[in-house]
């Protein structure tokens, strides 16, 4: 039996990385060969062998299963930008086809696959298609990551229903306090309590420097039987 998550989020910078990360050490932590992905990456840097991204690293560095970089992280792009910029620029354009063919490859060696999305759910990757598009090819529910700030609340309900409308299930949501100043947070997890699809799989307070490790202890309760296929 394989499993596996794809992790989007509400906007750029709301901790996506760092849920993945935890989410993989959790189901590690549960007896799981687990790989994480991040199929396209931005802002990568030339170490001399070749583009390297942080976020890739860091999931690659929580993960059990060994694979080849471009696996992990096949389309890799120097400029800091929306990814079909970047693609386009390199002169490179994204395939799902070629996405799907490296998840398959990470799936045949792992338990579980924990797949990072870049940006948000509807950021195009080429001229036709949008990170949403890879969530659907790969079939694969949605964990949903809220940056808890001002605006967060409409962000949310619309993501989760871009997903809904999309045929994908919402296999749960996590809040990430961002903002330290934000106003009645109390409220506002229990607004999008009453309003989201799926549970709340974890709370994260704002924490100037926070780890996935202490993180993943919050996904105790996470059933990692559900959304199982074979």
């Amino acid at each position: 039996m394989k499993q596996g998550y794809f992790i989007t989020g509400t906007d750029t910078g709301v901790g996506k990385t760092l849920v993945s990360a935890a989410l993989i050490i959790a189901l590690r932590n549960q007896g799981l060969r687990v790989s994480g992905m991040k199929p396209v990456a931005s802002g990568c840097v030339n170490n001399g062998s070749g583009f390297r991204n942080e976020d890739a690293d860091r999931l690659l560095n929580a993960s059990t299963a060994d694979a080849d970089y471009d696996i992990i992280c096949p389309y890799r792009f120097s400029e800091p930008v929306a990814p079909h910029i970047a693609a386009k620029k390199a002169g490179i354009n994204i395939s799902i086809d070629h996405i799907a063919q490296c998840y398959s490859q990470l799936n045949s060696s792992s338990d579980a696959v924990v797949v990072e999305g870049t940006g948000g759910w509807q950021v195009p990757i080429n001229e036709e298609q949008y990170m949403s598009d890879v969530a659907i090819e790969l079939a694969l529910p949605v964990v949903i990551v809220v940056g808890g700030r001002l605006g967060c609340i409409n962000h949310a309900l619309l993501t989760a229903e871009g997903v809904i409308a999309s045929g994908l299930s919402v296999a749960g949501w996590i809040f990430n306090q961002i903002d330290p100043g934000l106003q009645q947070a109390s409220e506002v997890k229990s607004t999008l309590q009453s309003h989201m699809p799926g549970l709340l799989l974890a709370d994260i307070p704002w924490q100037e420097k926070p780890d996935a490790t202490a993180i993943s202890r919050e996904f105790v309760f996470f059933d990692v039987n559900s959304n199982r296929k074979p």
